[in-house]
């Protein structure tokens, strides 16, 4: 049995080195680990170790296996076998045992230990990174939520200054912010309270029910220390104002104060069952109070304005249609004294001529010479029909004017139209072709005389608008209890058919037409509780339409 023969079992690698620096064994497992293994020289070189004497300048010295045999005691190490690429390099536990002469070197292979212990290492490098990167996800998830919670609630905001600076509507400005408030915070209710000269907070709009609009409410004291302070705030209560019901939980009860300058005019009061807190919203949202306060103040004094142009308009209108009234009753004073003066100054001559008229007749027909007789008899005739024309329109004149007329009476509207056609014929004599296409009409209970005018209005504006050899329709029905009367032309047409009933408006130009005849025609109409219409063409002509009611 050899010397080193106890070692062929062992399952770990050995070799063995005398003084000389030379192997005389290694056993069967150094074999098999280190197959390509040639000498103690190059097996030194491969072998590597982080402990080395600080005092040697030799190279050789620094492979752990010259480390060993250079030891004048047992040596031992933690060495490491280089392979030609790095890729499989390997891990021993290298002891070293002097012996006589001999240096007896074990190497336990640890190399499965190491990369399970580095592979224990790295993969609790890989749980650290894990658990940072798992702590960045969720803080950038938080932050990146913070930032969409953020960012909705800017545009949100935005929306709020966008409806404050594009409205002058004081009511629609609250109801939109109230609206989008609302959306913002989640809110079960928001309202906006306005502020009396007494500084009572009355609520006059809200969000949701809008059942407690008008209703006067009040704060505790510290509320009102805070809301005197005029900034956003935030609190956790029971009851939304002292005379409000309590709430069966704490709600958040987020307030803005609205301030123009130092006055205190409102507050707006949101509730939300939300739990997160919105301090990140209120340094905006004191700007939208900011905001808000400018806003109705503005819209307030626009429509004050508004309020004041309406009125002003309404008072110039009725001062208008009043002057109008004036200068038409004025007018028809003014014609029927003038028709009366002149029909007595017209009968007087005229009761004389037909008297004389008379008495020439009976001489006629004394007379012997029958040429004479005839000739004269033609003349006297003559005047005859002359003298009961001038009687007749006398007559007319009277019964147009009417001033003793002032209660409503029943009348024969045909009869009406033709007196009126009567007093203008010497407008359409020989120019415009009138063509009447009457009905049988009950009597109409109206104002004559005014209806008369208002026929008048609408005849001579046709004859004027038509050429000579025109045509002008009237028509005459009672349909549903309801008088209607179409007076049509052929004429010209009108190119502003809506202003046409406006006091001064008047297509015949300056100096020529008041704009006042369809006005006052309006006005009669309306008088009658009727109504007027217009249907025109530009080149075709226009129909008046009147309508109305038979009682």
């Amino acid at each position: 049995m050899g010397k080193f023969d106890i070692f062929k079992k062992f399952i770990h690698a050995v070799i063995v080195i005398n003084d000389k620096g030379e192997v005389i064994f290694t056993n069967n497992y150094f074999k098999r680990v280190f197959p390509d293994y040639k000498n103690l020289e190059k097996f030194s070189h491969k072998l590597d170790c982080n402990v080395y004497p600080l005092d040697s300048n030799n190279v050789f010295v620094h492979s752990p296996i010259n480390q060993a045999l250079a030891s004048p005691e047992d040596f031992s190490a933690h060495v490491i076998y280089r392979s030609i690429n790095g890729l499989n390099d390997r891990y021993f536990n290298m002891s070293a045992s002097k012996k006589s002469i001999y240096t007896i070197i074990v190497l336990t292979d640890v190399t499965a230990e190491v990369t399970y212990q580095a592979a224990l290492e790295e993969n609790s490098s890989y749980r650290k990174q894990i658990e940072l990167l798992t702590a960045d996800k969720n803080a950038m998830a938080k932050v990146k939520q913070q930032a969409s919670s953020q960012a909705m609630k800017l545009y949100m905001l935005n929306n709020i200054s966008n409806i404050i600076r594009g409205s002058i509507d004081s009511s629609q400005i609250l109801n939109s912010a109230l609206s989008e408030l609302s959306q913002l915070f989640a809110a079960f209710k928001a309202y906006y309270a306005v502020y009396s000269k007494d500084m009572d907070a009355y609520i006059i709009n809200e969000s949701k029910t809008k059942r407690d609009i008008g209703k006067k409410i009040s704060f505790d004291s510290q509320t009102n220390k805070a809301i005197a302070k005029s900034k956003v705030f935030v609190t956790s209560c029971l009851k939304e104002y002292s005379e409000a019901k309590p709430f069966k939980e704490l709600v958040q009860r987020i307030i803005l104060p609205i301030y123009h300058m130092d006055r205190r005019i409102g507050v707006i009061i949101i509730l939300t069952r939300q739990k997160n807190s919105p301090d990140d919203a209120l340094e905006v949202l004191d700007g939208v109070s900011t905001q808000l306060g400018n806003a109705i103040i503005q819209a307030e004094l626009y429509e004050k304005n508004a309020r004041m142009v309406k009125e002003l308009t309404n008072a110039l209108n009725e001062l208008k249609e009043t002057q109008a009234q004036l200068i038409n009753s004025e007018k028809m004073a003014s014609l029927g004294e003038f028709v009366a003066g002149i029909a007595h100054e017209i009968n007087t001559p005229l009761a004389s001529i037909k008297s004389n008229n008379e008495i020439a007749k009976k001489i006629i027909k004394q007379m012997d010479d029958n040429d004479l007789k005839e000739l004269l008899s033609d003349v006297n005739n003559i005047d005859s029909e002359a003298i009961e024309r001038i009687h007749s329109l006398v007559v007319s004149l009277r019964k147009y004017v009417r001033l003793d007329e002032a209660e409503l009476q029943e009348a024969d509207i045909n009869k009406e139209m033709d007196l009126t056609l009567e007093i203008l014929k010497h407008m359409t004599k020989n120019k415009i072709e009138i063509v009447k296409n009457y009905s049988t009409l009950p009597p109409i209970k109206c104002y004559p005389n005014r209806l008369n005018q208002v026929f008048t209005n609408i005849i001579k504006n046709a004859v004027q608008a038509t050429k000579d050899n025109g045509i002008i329709t009237i028509s005459t029905d009672f349909k549903n209890n309801n008088l209607i009367v179409k007076i049509k032309d052929n004429g010209c047409g009108i190119k502003e058919p809506k202003k046409i009933f406006d006091l001064g408006y008047t297509t015949k130009g300056v100096g020529v037409g008041t704009g006042l005849g369809l006005a006052i025609s309006q006005k009669i109409i309306d008088e009658h509780k009727g109504k007027i219409e217009v249907k025109t063409e530009i080149g075709k002509g226009s129909e008046f339409i009147i309508t109305i009611p038979g009682e």
